[in-house]
């Protein structure tokens, strides 16, 4: 015959049910705001007023010939972006990828700061037309052009 310390309660299941979704809704709504971003364009974040300083966003464009300066892991540039300009300062674990070069079209993910500065704590770089293919007769880089021709070999019977 079971007694009353050995039943358990509905109350206290539902109770505890209610507790952990509550827990797990609150994580999940905290997760995704703190980790969504918005894609704007340079000409967007120079419209959004206020707005651009509290977003965390994302940025695209190409990277000013001679505007690349780093330091570390850190780095200093200009994108460009339909005759505009931005001012991106990257301070990340990591320093920029080998692809980040002049003419280079790169993502720049992080904040717009009132000092009129994109800081940006991630960098993606596209690879240049490296995988473009040569024009005819042309060799690949660092390839030196064949000096003979192959022949083809007598067939023996």
């Amino acid at each position: 015959m079971p007694t009353a310390a050995n039943t358990k309660s509905p109350t206290k299941i539902i109770v505890a049910t209610v507790i952990i979704l509550a827990a797990v809704a609150w994580l999940t709504f905290t997760g995704v705001r703190d980790n969504k971003s918005y894609y704007v364009t340079i000409s967007e974040l120079n419209a959004m007023g206020s707005k651009a300083y509290v977003r965390h966003l994302r940025v695209a464009g190409n990277v000013a010939p001679g505007s690349i300066h780093r330091v570390g892991t850190s780095a200093t540039f200009q994108l460009l972006e339909q005759g505009r300009s931005l001012q991106v300062s990257y301070q990340g674990t990591e320093p920029p990828p080998d692809t980040f070069k002049d003419d280079a079209q790169a993502l720049a993910v992080g904040t717009y700061g009132k000092d009129g500065v994109f800081h940006a704590t991630q960098l993606q770089a596209k690879c240049a037309s490296k995988y473009a293919p040569a024009a005819p007769g042309a060799t690949p880089n660092g390839m030196a052009k064949p000096t003979t021709t192959a022949t083809a070999l007598p067939r023996t019977r």
